[in-house]
């Protein structure tokens, strides 16, 4: 079992950018995969990128592909999604998540950070 706790979030203007980590309790981070999702007001929880268990292998969706990239550090139990040249329709609760294979739908996963919201303005 593993315990998830987002951080970095806030509000930034329309090209800035924020980088989001994702702690993670326990001795197995390293045992999955993880994944970053996001929800907007109205909308379904969507996949925007996944990153293997050893980091060498990583996974985007096409409206982030380019301008996010995601990391992780299993010294430090932590997952990270740069973003870069936000836009408007970047904002949502962005939320972190862990399972032992690859999946882009979020009902495959079982365990979930509380979010973390990122507000982009004009």
């Amino acid at each position: 079992q593993v315990q998830l706790v987002e951080s970095g979030g806030g509000s930034v203007q329309a090209g800035g950018s924020l980088r989001l980590s994702c702690a993670a309790s326990g001795r197995t981070f390293s045992s999955y995969f993880m994944g970053w999702f996001r929800q907007a007001p109205g909308k379904e929880r969507e996949f925007v990128a996944s990153i293997s268990w050893s980091g060498g292998s990583f996974y985007y969706a096409d409206s982030v592909k380019g301008r996010f990239t995601i990391s992780r550090d299993n010294a430090k139990n932590t997952a990270y999604l740069q973003m870069n040249s936000l836009k408007l329709e970047d904002t949502a609760v962005y939320y972190c998540a862990a399972r032992h294979y690859n999946s882009y739908s979020p009902r495959d996963y079982a365990y979930w950070g509380q979010g973390t919201q990122v507000t982009v303005s004009s």
